[in-house]
């Protein structure tokens, strides 16, 4: 099963992932974005993990089911929206393997689970998950060997218009919580059943078709912590 694993991204655009993550790490050592982290319940060193993590973890996919495939594809880049996603080169593959992405599934849920239960943001948290994963259903498409992907920037943006809508003080604990759930529910979970004849040799929940988007969605959590913690200040002031 070694053959699941890999970077769901080209190396052009990983790379591009790693470069904004580095970014944001800098920033938090220069204080500039430290209490934005902070906002989030991260200390320097918790977000150095949760972005590592995110990154590394990317690579790594946990097989939970087969599905019988008559032909799978294998060995190519396929395109969607501009962004290239691998489609890994596999040898003697029995079907379509139904994972769990490290980086873009087990990560996002961990630490969702601690911001609902730090925050105890029950209601709008599923309010928020509920309104991101139906519109990210809509514009999920099934993709002939890869699985389902989304528009790269589109969780994010539903999130960012969603979580200030339904709080501006807590906006960014709820972007990164909806951002992250409801695009795994709404892409991933939704779409299992029209994943059988897609030909993709691995199916991963939260790896390549949503990666991007959900690493993005941490990215925009922390920028609207450092936003609205202005927004705040103003109004105390």
């Amino acid at each position: 099963m070694h053959q699941a694993h890999y970077l769901p991204l080209t190396p052009v655009l990983f790379s591009v992932l790693v470069v904004l993550a580095a970014g944001l790490l800098i920033l938090v050592q220069l204080n500039v974005l430290r209490y934005a982290y902070m906002r989030l319940g991260l200390s320097s060193g918790g977000a150095f993990m949760l972005l590592i993590g995110s990154l590394v973890g990317s690579y790594f996919n946990l097989p939970v089911a087969l599905l019988p495939a008559k032909t799978v594809v294998s060995d190519q880049i396929v395109r969607f929206f501009g962004m290239g996603y691998v489609v890994p080169h596999v040898e003697q593959w029995p079907g379509t393997v139904i994972a769990v992405n490290v980086g873009g599934a087990v990560i996002p849920a961990m630490m969702s689970g601690y911001l609902l239960l730090r925050y105890g943001l029950w209601g709008r948290a599923i309010i928020a998950t509920a309104i991101v994963a139906a519109v990210i259903h809509s514009l999920a498409n099934p993709v002939p060997g890869l699985g389902i992907a989304v528009p790269v920037f589109a969780p994010a943006l539903i999130t960012a218009i969603t979580a200030l809508v339904l709080s501006r003080e807590y906006a960014p604990q709820l972007a990164y919580i909806s951002g992250s759930m409801g695009t795994l529910i709404g892409a991933d979970l939704l779409n299992l059943d029209k994943i059988r004849g897609l030909g993709a040799p691995v199916a991963s929940i939260g790896g390549a078709g949503t990666f991007d988007g959900i690493f993005l969605t941490g990215i925009l959590a922390v920028l609207l912590a450092s936003l609205t913690t202005r927004s705040v200040a103003a109004r105390s002031s």
